[in-house]
Parts: structure tokens; C-alpha cells; sequence
């Protein structure tokens, strides 16, 4: 190996690629629970975009549920010590937590629905002005109350520690430790990806959502009913941002700052795009994502070494500022050769009203 590490330029690639694969197994939970928030931003997303509505409010859902959901679970928990010692750690405030961050989001949607199906206002607008509000309004009652109330908080999920018979398999033990060793809300998100890639393209639902999202005029024609089952749909989007949002403060972190989604909801809508609107698609541009950013996050901590000290001086010359930006690069470029080869639904962006209904 010493002398293709010597090679020059391909040496550098070649020591790149060792060093992926020598800290993959180590990070790849990690690179789970970051792309978590982004993941289900993406599955409401899909939710919204194959039924032919257009949401670029996750951001907002996420933020607003997150907020919610925290200080809904923060002021039920109290001063009451509850008993942790369940599965992941589970306490009634947390449960409650969820419950509201979904609520919200959920109510959002139905706003969302209201305006961009039976309003038939520009869907874009819709979404930017959720957008807005729910930065402006989670950053006015942060001050109100969580900053008066710096002890504010009711915990987060426990992560489980699978057993080291599985994490030690050969092949498929590292992947094993990727889903598994994650709280509750990060570990349903494959078996929400899976029963959703299953559903859209294998169910009586699925194939009227994406003859809804294709061609309303002619599903409509069929007996299908174009704006209630758009209205189900945005509404059920709706729960998978409430779940984005209950991972980043009652899970991930345990608090709440403003703007904290920082910009995940954009990105799940660049991994709906690169995954062609596919459930498993999204997934898997929202892992290439988290891949770049926990990369950016361990090259300071476990920098190239022996071997590969080559490639650890040319990584230590490039300022920590490439790394932070190194995920948001990566978005950029995959987004950049999507487009063109990714087709939307023919019917999304363009608001449906039955003949002689139309203004």
C-alpha cells in the first residue's frame, strides 16, 4: 500500500478512500442521527410534492415543532423527578413533547393545505410566510420562556446500546450499530422510509397520490378526489416534520436555540430532488449530507495518521471554515447535476379546482 500512497495526486485519493473506510464504522451513527431531522423533512416533502403541492415551509414546521415540543415537555416535567429507567428512557413530559411537536407541525400543515388547496394562493408564498413566522415568533417566545428559565428541559430519549454480538458481526455489524444504536425517533425513521417507499409504489393509495400529484384532471375523472386526498396527504407530511422537530430538541440536544433547524428543511427539500421523489431516494441524499458533515466534524478530532500522514498534512492545512461550509458545498453540487435529470410530478406547484370552478 506504501507505494500507491505514494503515487501523486491518486496516492492523495487512495489515502482518502482508507481513511473513509477507516473511520466509517466508527461515525456512521453519528452520520444517522444527523441526517435524522433532515430525512423526515424530506418524507413530508414527498408527502406534499407527489400529491402536487409544493412546501418549502418545513424549515418552519421543524422550528415551530421543535420549540413547542421542548417547551411543552419542559413545563410538564417541572420539578418532578420521573422515573428514567425505561426503555430509552421514556418519561410522560418527553411522550408529551412529541405529541405537541407533532401536533404543531401538523396544525401548520392544515394551514398550509387550506391556503395552497382551497385558497389556491401561490404555494411558494404559503410557505415562506410559515418560514418567517416561525423564526420570528420561536425567537420572541424563546426570550419569553426558556431564557427567564435557564433550567427549562425534561431530557432527551436515551440512545440504546445493542448488544455487541450483533455490533461485532463481520460485514453487517457496523451497519447494525448504525441503526441501532439511536434513540426511538432516529431508529423508526427506516421503517418509516421502508413502509412509505412501499406504500407510494405498491398500494391502491399510493397509485391514486401519484395520479393526483401526475394528472388531477384526469384522476378526478376516475372518482378519486383530488383535494381531499391532497389535503390527507399534506396533513400526514405534516407528522414526519413534527417528528424532525421533536428529534432536535427531545432527543438530539435537549434544548432549544432560535434558528437551531438551521437550514434543514432547505436541504431535505434538495434530497427530495436528488432522490426523485422516492422515499428510500431521499434517504439516501440526506446520508450523503450527513456523511459530509460528520467528515467535517472528525477530521479535527481523528485526523489521518501513520500511514496516511500524507493525507493528514494536506487535511490540516485547509482552515476548519471549509469543513463547517463542506456539507452546504456537497448539497450544492449534488443538487447541480440533479437537475435536468430529475422530473417532478407534472402536477406539483399548480392548484386544481373542478371544471366551472376555476376564477
Amino acid at each position: 500500500m506504501d507505494v500507491l500512497y505514494g503515487i501523486p495526486i491518486l496516492g492523495l485519493f487512495i489515502q482518502f478512500v482508507a481513511y473513509l473506510i477507516q473511520i466509517g464504522p466508527s461515525i456512521a451513527p453519528i452520520i444517522l442521527a444527523i441526517s435524522c431531522p433532515i430525512a423526515f423533512g424530506a418524507l413530508c416533502g414527498i408527502m406534499n410534492e407527489r400529491s402536487g403541492v409544493v412546501n418549502i415551509g418545513i424549515e418552519g414546521m421543524m422550528l415551530m415543532s421543535a420549540f413547542f415540543g421542548f417547551v411543552a415537555a419542559g413545563f410538564a416535567a417541572g420539578s418532578v423527578d420521573f422515573d428514567t429507567s425505561g426503555p430509552f428512557g421514556v418519561t410522560p413530559p418527553i411522550l408529551l413533547g412529541v405529541a405537541v411537536a407533532v401536533g404543531v407541525a401538523v396544525l401548520l400543515s392544515v394551514l398550509h393545505a387550506w391556503l395552497c388547496i382551497t385558497i389556491r394562493t401561490d404555494q411558494i408564498i404559503s410557505g415562506t410566510i410559515i418560514n418567517i413566522a416561525a423564526l420570528g415568533l420561536t425567537g420572541y417566545l424563546n426570550r419569553i420562556f426558556i431564557s427567564p428559565n435557564p433550567r427549562l428541559g425534561a431530557g432527551t430519549f436515551q440512545t440504546w446500546r445493542p448488544p455487541e454480538f450483533l455490533t461485532d458481526l463481520p460485514v453487517v455489524g457496523w451497519l447494525l450499530n448504525m441503526f441501532l444504536h439511536q434513540g426511538p425517533i432516529a431508529m423508526s425513521l427506516i421503517v418509516f422510509v421502508i413502509v412509505l417507499q412501499v406504500l407510494l409504489f405498491r398500494s391502491r393509495w399510493g397509485l391514486r397520490t401519484r395520479a393526483v400529484g401526475e394528472h388531477p384532471r384526469a384522476a378526478d375523472t376516475l372518482g378519486i378526489n383530488v383535494l381531499a386526498l391532497r389535503y390527507r396527504n399534506v396533513i400526514v407530511g405534516g407528522v414526519f416534520a413534527g417528528l424532525a422537530g421533536a428529534f432536535l430538541t427531545l432527543e438530539q440536544t435537549g434544548s432549544f436555540q432560535t434558528g437551531m433547524t438551521t437550514g434543514r428543511g432547505f436541504i431535505a427539500l434538495a434530497c427530495v430532488i436528488f432522490g426523485r421523489w422516492t422515499p428510500i431516494g431521499a434517504f439516501g441524499a440526506a446520508l450523503l449530507f450527513a456523511g459530509a458533515d460528520a467528515f467535517g466534524r472528525t477530521v479535527g478530532l481523528i485526523p489521518p495518521t501513520g500511514d496516511l500522514a500524507g493525507l493528514g498534512d494536506v487535511l490540516g492545512v485547509v482552515p476548519a471554515q471549509f469543513y463547517g461550509v463542506l456539507p452546504y458545498v456537497v448539497t450544492i453540487i449534488v443538487l447541480a447535476g440533479a437537475v435536468g435529470r430529475s422530473v417532478p410530478p407534472a402536477a406539483v406547484g399548480r392548484p386544481y379546482a373542478k371544471e366551472g370552478q376555476e376564477t
